[in-house]
């Protein structure tokens, strides 16, 4: 069993190898040793890596030179003693290392995918739908889609709404998506700006020419209030498409909003509200709820 720790022989057998055997991964009885590329050593049963590894399957097929008793050749691996720890964890049906980060998930799927992995790619998918990993949206969108992940990929857009994906400081992400990904998530914001703008130009919102008549007295008024307001709404849209702040905080307190709703027909004696404040409110609303939310 890879747990057993390892014997006062055995350390001296380790120092053969030029490196340090892992405390979890040095029994004996296995007959296989990997080395990771900080020189940490691991020893596993080929079993384990015939059944749970596609490219090591592989290559146990092959012609095997015959090894000293207890002493196999080291197969030396390109990954970090912590991403192969992690993987031979899963493999090994023992108590997994957590995913506290992008770069440590990264790691593992490339790891898991050169070395044809499907156990450790299924709790990792299984992982970055959890916290800390799962309030970076855009970090889970790249992993997913890469790995075709869809309904991960699908949450993953509906979270990138709250962000201002053309900020530069997510730049360096997107970069690194394949172009129907980016593709995808840019339509999806840009379909949420442009469908609101659609929407506030339509019955039952204020709409045609740039001057109109008070619906009570027949004055004539303009609707600069409201084109103010509507032009902050989609801009706002733009940058934050999830639309939460233009409900609740935007429309009733930013200036536009302000001006909108005190708006009044200049006829002193009319001077009626041109703008109901509440049921606008609720429209707006409801035609954000009626945008799409993910890719």
């Amino acid at each position: 069993m890879e747990t057993e720790s390892i014997p006062d022989t055995a350390l001296v057998k380790a120092l053969n190898y030029g490196g340090t055997f892992h405390q979890s991964f040095s029994s004996l009885d296995a007959d296989v040793v990997l080395g990771a590329k900080d020189h940490t050593l691991f020893r596993i049963h080929s079993w384990t890596l015939k059944t749970t590894s596609g490219w090591f399957r592989s290559l146990f097929s092959m012609p095997q030179q015959n090894p000293l008793p207890n002493h196999p050749e080291v197969i030396n691996l390109d990954e970090d003693s912590h991403t192969l720890e992690s993987l031979l964890l899963m493999i090994c049906g023992l108590p997994i290392n957590p995913l506290t980060s992008y770069d440590e998930v990264d790691a593992m799927l490339f790891a898991a995918e050169k070395y044809d992995m499907p156990g450790p790619m299924s709790l990792i998918r299984v992982l970055i739908m959890t916290p800390p990993l799962l309030d970076q949206p855009l970090r889970l969108y790249a992993a997913a889609t890469r790995c075709g992940w869809e309904e991960e990929a699908r949450h993953a857009s509906a979270q990138s709404l709250a962000l201002n994906i053309y900020a530069e400081e997510y730049q360096p992400i997107l970069r690194k998506l394949h172009t129907g990904a980016v593709l995808d998530l840019m339509n999806l914001h840009r379909n949420r700006r442009e469908g609101i703008r659609q929407r506030l130009n339509e019955q039952p919102f204020v709409t045609g020419s740039m001057t109109a008549s008070c619906p009570r007295c027949r004055w004539k008024i303009d609707h600069h209030t409201w084109r103010e307001l509507k032009y902050r709404v989609v801009m706002e849209m733009d940058v934050r498409p999830l639309g939460d702040t233009v409900v609740d905080v935007g429309l009733t307190a930013w200036p536009e909003a302000t001006a909108c709703w005190d708006a009044r027909c200049p006829n002193t004696e009319c001077t009626c509200v041109l703008y109901d404040k509440v049921e606008t409110l609720r429209l707006i609303r409801d035609c954000i709820d009626g945008l799409p939310k993910t890719t």
